[in-house]
């Protein structure tokens, strides 16, 4: 599940990408979709009727009905930062709990010892 509310700046670059997945090749089509997903969190899957196209047209009529919102610039780079924070708690909790269960090795910590046992012994 991916986003459903963005600025206007990028709507007018997703469009322009879609645009693009219409009129590529397959590989272009994939990479385009790649770039929609990691980039802007834009899942076309969210949006479509399976085994339909969407391009353009179907951008704006998901903005029409409502399913896609546009804010304002600042509201977006608030939402994206509190995500991003959120996300690295996320991971911060999950590596803390694969090295409590002993199926991780906080590499972090690793470097740490290595580095002082290095410079403890350089002399």
């Amino acid at each position: 599940m991916g986003r459903k509310k963005f600025s206007q700046r990028e709507i007018n670059v997703i469009g322009k990408l879609l645009a693009r997945k219409m009129a590529g090749t397959r590989f272009q089509q994939k990479m385009v979709r790649h770039t929609l997903r990691t980039t802007f969190e834009f899942n076309i899957a969210d949006f479509n009727v399976q085994g339909k196209a969407f391009g353009p047209e179907d951008l704006q009529n998901c903005i029409r009905r409502g399913a896609i919102q546009i804010l304002d610039d600042a509201t977006i780079e608030s939402m994206k930062l509190r995500h991003a924070e959120k996300r690295q708690r996320d991971e911060e909790l999950r590596l803390a709990e694969a090295v409590a269960s002993g199926d991780e090795v906080d590499w972090r910590e690793v470097q740490r010892q290595w580095d002082e046992y290095y410079a403890e012994n350089k002399e």
